[in-house]
């Protein structure tokens, strides 16, 4: 079992910034593919970013790519995102994910195994 627990998020004004992060349980964090998805009020979930398990790979959106930055730090078992020059159109519920063994439909949120309780952004304009 995998318990991954967002933090992070808050109310910023456009152009601003936030980090996200998703601190995870377990001894064989290393090994998970991390990804990062947000659902809008009223809309359905997107996926927002990725990272493999070694942190060499990294993969976006179009709509954050540029502004956003997925990392992680393998001995604290946790994975970030930093998010910057924010948009009202970014508001979401942020959710971290975790695939205990990679699977290349990373944009689709049955690819992973667990997941967090997000935590809330909102974007003033």
């Amino acid at each position: 079992q995998v318990q991954l627990e967002e933090s992070g998020g808050g109310l910023v004004q456009a152009g601003g910034s936030l980090r996200l992060s998703c601190a995870a349980s377990g001894r064989t964090f290393s090994r998970y593919t991390m990804g990062w998805f947000r659902q809008a009020p009223g809309k359905g979930l997107e996926w927002v970013s990725v990272i493999n398990s070694g942190g060499g790979s990294t993969y976006y959106a179009d709509s954050v790519k540029g502004r956003f930055t997925i990392s992680r730090d393998n001995a604290k078992n946790t994975v970030y995102l930093q998010m910057n020059s924010l948009k009202p159109e970014d508001t979401a519920d942020y959710y971290c994910a975790a695939q205990l063994y990679y699977r290349n439909n990373y944009e689709e949120m049955n690819s992973y195994d667990y997941w967090g309780q997000g935590t809330q952004v909102t974007v003033s304009s």
